[in-house]
């Protein structure tokens, strides 16, 4: 069966995902959009798609069965709740909501109508997470206790509804979002405390710098930070775990496993060791022989595979990969983000 989808907004990540679904999945046909802006409705109908009028007119459309909601932020919760109730599945881009509450209200009507509804949480198809989790999930490096994940910059630009309040704007919302559901998911561990310090270092209205941590019940500890004012970027990724450290540098995964290979007493755990800092024992460098350079591990990993376990829910042969429990499990640690950079101080939580 070919799934007739519909897209409202056809701005960047509208045509991101034409474009996308266009190339790589053959069981979706994008049927039509619909834009508040004539020059966007244009632009669709030069590409041979059908250009909705109005959201009535596509409402109305019952040969429609999944819509993808990629307006600005702000809309997202009304434009979900009309197309469930006009009897259609519905993915909507991230952040979901504005807040917690409005995605509960979604979920209600989805209860209600017994339609579909998940959130293109892409990242988690990105090579350099899924090489992370590959290494917690087969414990390459033993336990981890300590995660680093950052996204950073220098170009200074919050384009489009990113900028304004009002559009659920700043990092937070727009990349610190990925990164939280990435470990979130990841790490099977209710989120017990959250402490965020947020920037506006050019911006008048929302974060353009982040620094989000999360504590876990099991005890791991995890620091988010996107940052679009970095002019010396970090890595991608670091993680240390009981039996190694783990580090993908960027985009392109390059990076490598250091793994404890042999931690005996070789007679050199008192051997102090004259730095031009000064001498010390503590931090004297390990004998190569104890460790061992890992290559990270080869994944594979599809984007598209989100529309098809979409697809295959529709279907009822499989269980979402993005459930909506679990994005309302992240909008509420990022309400409390928002509230401990407002109060300024860490919170305690159960989630």
């Amino acid at each position: 069966m070919k799934y007739n989808l519909a897209i409202i907004g056809f701005g960047g990540m509208g045509s991101y995902h034409y474009s996308s679904i266009l190339d790589q999945l053959p069981e979706i046909k994008v049927a039509g959009i619909y834009d508040i802006r004539e020059e966007r409705r244009a632009a669709a109908k030069e590409q041979g798609l059908k250009a909705y009028e109005s959201l009535e007119e596509l409402e109305k459309d019952q040969n429609i069965d999944i819509v993808l909601v990629a307006t600005p932020n702000n809309f997202h919760k009304e434009l979900s709740i009309r197309m469930l109730r006009s009897g259609k599945n519905v993915v909507c881009e991230k952040p979901v909501t504005m807040n917690a509450g409005e995605l509960e209200e979604i979920i209600a009507v989805m209860k209600e109508t017994g339609k579909h509804f998940s959130v293109h949480q892409n990242r988690r198809w990105d090579k350099d997470f899924v090489i992370m989790k590959k290494i917690v999930d087969d414990a390459l490096l033993g336990k981890p206790y300590v995660i680093e994940s950052r996204v950073q910059g220098s170009k200074r630009v919050l384009a489009g509804w990113r900028g304004y309040k009002i559009n659920g704007g700043g990092m937070v919302l727009d990349w610190g979002i990925h990164l939280l559901d990435q470990i979130m998911w990841m790490i099977k561990s209710p989120v017990v405390e959250v402490h965020a310090d947020l920037f506006e270092i050019y911006s008048t209205e929302v974060d353009d710098n982040c620094r989000l941590m999360i504590k876990f019940e099991n005890g791991l500890s995890a620091l988010i930070e996107v940052s679009t004012n970095c002019f010396i970027n970090q890595p991608r990724w670091h993680m240390q775990c009981t039996d190694g450290t783990a580090v993908i540098d960027g985009w392109d995964c390059s990076g490598k496993m250091i793994e404890l290979a042999d931690d005996r007493d070789l007679g050199w755990t008192d051997e102090i060791v004259y730095t031009e800092a000064g001498p010390t024992r503590t931090m004297a460098p390990r004998p190569r022989e104890t460790t061992k350079e890992l290559p990270l591990p080869e994944v594979e990993t599809h984007w598209s595979d989100f529309y098809r376990n979409f697809i295959a829910v529709i279907e009822h042969q499989a269980e979402p990969i993005v459930k909506v429990s679990e994005s309302l499990r992240v909008m509420k640690v990022i309400d409390l983000l928002f509230q401990s950079a407002e109060e300024g101080h860490s919170i305690r939580c159960n989630l």
